[in-house]
């Protein structure tokens, strides 16, 4: 018996194991984590390249002026200058005094700071918003996807150099966007918090910040008041969006401090003096002027539209989605209730009641990018004709007040899309789930390969200038030192920015002139 028995067992055909470890699911879970893996190092070596091209920055064009008054005339200085000669943008000399003031060590540290700080904005406000959809947050996922958009803001764009390199642009037009999400998460605590004080303070903190911004960025504080105004107008307690009226005073007091800030910067000296240096200009409402601004408009868009890369930001949410979903535990369905297409267990019906309730909710956070993207690109568009004339468009760096709003608009949805989906085929169907993953996955890598060549070009480029910069700074100050007023100069030309003998009329040569205050002589000549 005992042999037959043996023999029997030979004869039995072993299964193959199961578990929570093995098979599709399995797969799944160890792909996807894989995944973010694989974007965050992707991502990161490109944002840390960028940081480190920080330390090989050099000065031109307004940096030379703002290198010199802060240098000279101190924080407060600079500031009363800007305001009653320059531009009227307080807030944004204010900030200049205090980079430049340390020393040519400040411009050198700003990318990383930048990068440092936006990382973590948009960590916390992806741990939001997936908390919100009900799911945990896996932190390796949205730190890949912050680094990911970042990437993108920094090197798919025209400007790389200007978005993150210069000084004198990233105060006025990267910076605005740091802190504008950083009030974002501020106005999050503010609405939620339950202590009387906390809700007090973040609201008196949306009326200083608002008017901050208002004196730093004319382009952000446009996005961000139509971000505000749509928001306020949904958030009225009447159409029962919101349950109480502190989403609309935040966003009131937003909107206040940011009109505040404009208001002063319009009427302050130095824009009168601005406005008077340039030609008559037909009205902003006319029909030309409207024309011609909406023509602008579409090269814009004709420019961002071209660079294919974009379309990561939206695979990198879904990759986010599909990971928060899969991290999220899923009970199975209770005892009894009935399961396949033709009903729902009771947990799903109760979800898909409170749905319905919040139906309107969730298709106005659908609609509301929209409008902030096209409309806010738009007042862009209309400021820098009214600024700079015909040619306003091209300037890409300002672009950045509405292209991080449209990435993570992209982004959102993607988030949205990887967890409305991801809990069918992880279940169901855990292969088309991975599928899903890897072709999001190699999205998201091409699109950062496509960056490398620009970077690598903004990398010798920078590099190459730094050097020669460094031997003529050497040069000239040992002419100043020994005496001489006046002084050659050879221009080092980097992303299309200004440096001395721009024009033939010296009188006019302000770039000059600020090269002779810093470096103490009367005048420089060409080398």
């Amino acid at each position: 018996m005992s042999t037959m028995a043996a023999e029997g067992e030979d004869l039995v055909t072993p299964s193959p194991p199961t578990g929570p470890n093995t098979g599709p699911r399995h797969l799944l879970r160890t792909l996807l984590p894989a995944a973010a893996a694989t974007l965050a190092a992707a991502a990161g070596a490109l944002v840390a390249v960028g940081c480190f091209l920080g330390l090989y920055t050099r000065p031109t064009s307004d940096d030379w002026c703002a290198a010199w008054k802060a240098r000279d005339l101190g924080v407060l200085g600079i500031t009363a200058d800007f305001y009653t000669t320059q531009n009227g943008r307080i807030t944004n000399a204010f900030l200049s005094g205090l980079l430049y003031g340390g020393g040519p060590a400040g411009t050198k540290i700003l990318p990383t700071l930048i990068t440092v700080s936006l990382t973590a904005a948009l960590v916390l406000l992806g741990r939001r918003l997936l908390r919100a959809l009900g799911h945990a947050p896996p932190l390796l996922a949205l730190t890949a996807c912050a680094l990911a958009l970042q990437a993108l803001l920094y090197f798919a764009g025209t400007r790389s150099y200007q978005v993150l390199l210069w000084a004198p642009a990233t105060i006025s037009h990267t910076v605005p966007s740091v802190i504008g999400l950083w009030a974002l998460l501020l106005a999050l605590a503010t609405v939620t918090h339950p202590r009387r004080a906390v809700r007090t303070a973040g609201l008196a903190g949306a009326l200083l910040i608002g008017f901050a911004l208002g004196t730093l960025s004319e382009p952000f504080a446009l996005v961000s008041g139509l971000l505000a105004a749509l928001t306020a107008l949904l958030c009225l307690p009447r159409l029962r969006l919101a349950t109480t009226w502190r989403p609309f005073t935040w966003c009131l007091l937003w909107c206040a401090g940011l009109a505040c800030g404009l208001a002063v910067l319009y009427t302050s000296p130095g824009a009168r003096w601005r406005r008077a240096q340039q030609p008559q200009k037909p009205p902003l409402l006319s029909a030309g002027e409207l024309r011609a601004t909406f023509e602008d408009w579409l090269r814009m868009w004709d420019t961002v539209t071209g660079q294919w890369a974009y379309l990561a930001a939206a695979a990198a949410g879904l990759l986010l989605g599909l990971a928060a979903t899969l991290r999220t535990p899923h009970p199975p369905p209770p005892p009894g209730a009935r399961t396949g297409t033709g009903a729902r267990t009771g947990a799903v019906a109760v979800a898909g009641a409170g749905a319905g309730a919040g139906r309107m909710t969730r298709a106005a956070l659908l609609l509301l990018p929209l409008p902030v993207v096209i409309l806010g690109s738009f007042a862009v568009a209309a400021g820098l004709r009214s600024g700079y004339g015909p040619t306003g468009w091209t300037y890409a760096r300002t672009w950045t007040s509405f292209l991080l709003p449209m990435e993570l608009a992209l982004c959102g949805y993607g988030v949205l899309l990887g967890a409305w989906a991801g809990p069918r085929p992880a279940v169901r169907r855990p292969a088309a789930a991975a599928a899903a993953t890897t072709a999001a996955l190699c999205l998201t890598l091409a699109a950062m390969a496509s960056l490398v060549p620009h970077l690598q070009q903004l990398t010798t480029t920078t590099v190459a200038r730094s050097i020669a910069w460094d031997a003529q700074n050497t040069r000239i100050r040992a002419e100043a030192a020994r005496g001489a007023t006046d002084v050659g100069y050879r221009p080092l030309h980097i992303a299309s920015l200004a440096e001395p003998f721009f024009t033939t009329d010296y009188d006019r040569d302000w770039v000059a002139a600020c090269v002779s205050r810093w470096y103490g002589v009367d005048r420089i000549h060409r080398r």
